[in-house]
């Protein structure tokens, strides 16, 4: 993310946001790792969470050399002691050599940057940095089913969908492996704490994604 915000002001809007989530949040994703998206990241690979957070994926998700980053102040004392943190505007370079990861992981970021030539020079980054067959993996609040509540979030400035983001990844040289319009719901954190074993459950019923799916998922290769 640009600074648009002062990190003062980052670190209160999430702390105010995902007040006392934590916990269902990391169990959450302990379930989306295990069952959907560990199967794209290398254990033996390098991985970056663009967009961290408190790193609910990057925490849990197995590869040898795991990467992160965000302008959140409260990010580095949330990750683990292996993982590196890039505290920066992810639209300048990136502290990284070229081909230097397997996979990039995104859930819910790119809706924060400010502009369309923000998000460009971030899949620029992104493709210089993975590897020929790496991949970008990218979930999203598909503004196509979400045309009033997308805009419930103050820092939410760039609308996307599924087609407008695979667009802008082939722009910049990637190859669509899997675009999924309706993946997810779009509350998964936010609404109701619903057992988990039903998230196990929604993850295998693909039919249920285009009845409640309201976020998109975008897999693209170098």
């Amino acid at each position: 993310m640009q600074a648009t915000y002062s990190q003062d002001q980052i670190k209160t809007m999430y702390s105010e946001r995902f007040y006392a989530k934590e916990e269902y949040r990391r169990k959450l994703w302990s379930v989306l790792i295990s069952d959907w998206f560990c199967r794209f990241v290398p254990e033996d690979g390098a991985v970056l969470d663009l967009g961290c957070g408190y790193g609910e994926f990057i925490n849990q998700v197995k590869a040898f050399t795991r990467y992160a980053m965000d302008l959140n102040p409260d990010s580095r004392r949330q990750l683990h002691t292996d993982v590196r943190l890039f505290q920066q505007d992810c639209s300048v370079q990136w502290p990284l050599p070229d081909e230097a990861l397997d996979v990039i992981f995104t859930s819910n970021f790119f809706e924060h940057l400010p502009g369309k030539p923000s998000l460009a020079a971030t899949l620029h980054e992104a493709h210089r940095c993975l590897q020929p067959g790496g991949r970008l993996i990218a979930l999203g609040p598909n503004v196509k089913y979400l045309p009033g509540a997308y805009w419930d979030f103050w820092d939410h400035h760039l609308p996307l969908t599924e087609a407008s983001l695979a667009e802008g990844l082939q722009m910049v040289g990637f190859k669509l492996e899997r675009v999924v319009p309706r993946f997810l719901p779009y509350t998964m954190s936010h609404g109701p704490r619903y057992p988990l074993f039903l998230l196990r459950l929604y993850l295998r019923l693909p039919l249920a994604w285009r009845l409640f799916g309201r976020q998109f998922l975008v897999i693209a290769k170098k």
